[in-house]
């Protein structure tokens, strides 16, 4: 029972309202238990190409030495090498998303994301991913307010949703 109530409160588009001791048996709209999802996958960047993974862990570990080296203070030495390994995050935690029919979720080590579709207005693919756009246009912005979605083998299916879901007109 307990583990069930811990998921709850940790499930990717919760309100939250388990965590702030509100009773259990209150009834929530568009939660995940309710609402099945039209897909859900998990990214994670480390583990798809290990020789990169090695390289990453090569070159943080060479940054900390240099620091050691510049410094000889064992406190800015783990302090550089928390600051790295921190920037590196997405790179090394998995990313799972959750696709809704009104919303997605994007749940991360730390934080959970849920925005609803209406909020998108376009979107901009590339190799990797997609990039989520408020903005009915490019614009400088929308890297800053925009969602980047990480594709994860799965391009055809993450796009296929993206389409039917923001109504956009690319341009040539």
């Amino acid at each position: 029972m307990a583990v069930m109530e811990a998921d709850k409160r940790h499930s990717p588009d919760s309100d939250g309202s388990a965590e702030r001791g509100a009773p259990d048996d209150k009834p929530t709209t568009g939660s995940a238990e309710s609402q099945p999802s039209l897909l859900e996958y998990v990214c994670h960047p480390a583990k798809r190409d290990m020789r990169i993974t090695y390289l990453v862990i090569l070159a943080i570990a060479i940054c900390i030495i240099v620091v050691y080296l510049a410094s000889f203070s064992p406190l800015l030495t783990v302090l550089a090498g928390l600051i790295l390994f921190g920037s590196l995050a997405a790179f090394f935690f998995p990313t799972r998303y959750f696709f809704y029919d009104d919303h997605l979720a994007v749940k991360t080590t730390l934080q959970t994301l849920r925005k609803e579709w209406s909020l998108y207005r376009s979107y901009y693919p590339d190799k990797n991913g997609v990039l989520l756009s408020p903005f009915a246009r490019q614009t400088r912005m929308e890297n800053f307010r925009g969602l980047y979605i990480k594709f994860s083998g799965n391009r055809d299916e993450v796009m296929a949703i993206v389409r039917s879901k923001i109504d956009f007109e690319q341009e040539s």
